[in-house]
């Protein structure tokens, strides 16, 4: 008896982490405009609840069942941010702000694939450069790692775009050679 009930508490755990997982994706992906993609994993999505949620009312006096539930939704939604971070799509626009004014800091970002606009500024203490860098989210970290080692005292904020069009940059990324 106890072995059932350990093995029904395992698999509605599982179930639920596993649907959770695929409504964050899900979510995420048509937050990002892939709608047939999220459409078909929302299919696979709603069987995997149905099965979970079924379990779980079917033996309601059970209450290591609902815990579960609710244990796998929390770890589900865990799960489901941790595998979105490793996707990382999509495009992240990071502005920087420099100590001082570096004429040769946009070419060397150039170079390493980033594309950048870059102007001169005026700030509270001087000359500085701004500049706007838009990257795939996932060169984002190195992004902001290379910014650092050339400018510790960098001001950097980032957002993302929500839609891009125009410009050498997004020709080239579409094209696949960027950070080749």
């Amino acid at each position: 008896m106890m072995h059932n009930s350990f093995m029904m508490v395992a698999i509605i755990l599982i179930i639920n982490i596993v649907y959770v997982s695929f409504f964050t994706i899900r979510m995420i992906l048509t937050l990002k405009g892939r709608r047939y993609l999220a459409a078909s994993l929302s299919t696979i999505e709603v069987v995997i609840y149905v099965l979970g949620l079924g379990l779980v009312l079917k033996n309601l006096n059970e209450i290591q069942n609902l815990i579960a539930y609710a244990v796998g939704y929390g770890i589900g939604v865990i799960v489901g941010m941790k595998i979105e971070e490793k996707l990382a799509l999509g495009y992240i626009t990071v502005n920087v702000i420099t100590k001082e004014y570096d004429k040769d800091l946009p070419g060397i970002l150039r170079e390493k694939g980033y594309g950048v606009t870059n102007w001169e500024a005026n700030g509270l203490e001087g000359d500085r450069m701004a500049m706007q860098i838009l990257t795939p989210r996932k060169f984002e970290l190195r992004l902001y790692d290379t910014i650092k080692n050339l400018d510790p005292k960098a001001f950097i904020i980032s957002y993302e775009p929500k839609s891009i069009h125009g410009g050498f940059w997004v020709k080239t990324v579409k094209r696949g050679k960027l950070f080749s």
